[in-house]
């Protein structure tokens, strides 16, 4: 039910990594043409538990029960980044745990997390910490051959400029000052210019920007 990055296979990691989903978001129909309906990696925030699902203290229904669209699913959690995190975290291994669920609960190495937090730092950006679409980048770039990125676009228009919401489900920003998504932007952006990733800012259906030099 628990495992690490670390006891799987390069093939096994790169096809956790290959549909990963932040933040325990809807994949319901009215949003499948948008952004599918596959997951193999699915992180979920602890402060999401605390926040949405009273963090697992009382009724453990609801959240069982939203977690089966995620089917088999790997959920991803800093359980030790913060201690804030921690006992979230345990809660939501022990309940999937105790109803026979079909997601496994992976916790990530905090070492990992610290070294990336550093070395974003040190190229400039400067946040109380890295969103976790950030950490998922930087672990897929270590291990997969080719990575794409949809969704990380962190203004309110479009290319376009027309309006959008933060998250293609609602429009909920992050607390002040808490991340620094318009300098993650930049430097992903960045890496799209050397060829380092693929960024998909248009509908999947339409032609992906290419790399510039």
């Amino acid at each position: 039910m628990m495992g690490s990055f670390y006891t799987h296979s390069p093939l096994t990691i790169q096809l956790i990594l290959s549909s990963p989903r932040c933040n325990l978001p809807p994949l319901s129909s009215e949003y499948t043409n948008d952004v599918g309906s596959k997951s193999h990696l699915v992180t979920a925030n602890p402060s999401i538990i605390r926040q949405r699902f009273q963090n697992l203290l009382w009724s453990r229904k609801t959240f069982v029960d939203n977690m089966k669209i995620y089917n088999h699913s790997y959920i991803y959690m800093p359980a030790f980044s913060m201690k804030t995190g921690t006992e979230p975290s345990l809660r939501v291994y022990y309940t999937l745990s105790d109803v026979g669920a079909s997601q496994t609960v992976l916790f990530a190495n905090p070492n990992f997390l610290r070294s990336i937090g550093k070395f974003w730092k040190s190229r400039g950006i400067r946040a109380k910490r890295l969103s976790t679409g950030l950490f998922l980048v930087s672990a897929a770039l270590g291990l997969c051959e080719e990575v794409v990125t949809y969704g990380f676009w962190p203004f309110s228009v479009n290319m376009r400029e027309e309006p959008i919401s933060h998250h293609y489900y609602d429009n909920v920003l992050p607390f002040s000052g808490f991340h620094a998504m318009p300098e993650e932007f930049l430097q992903l952006w960045y890496l799209h210019k050397i060829g380092a990733l693929r960024m998909q800012l248009d509908p999947c259906e339409g032609t992906s920007l290419p790399p510039t030099s």
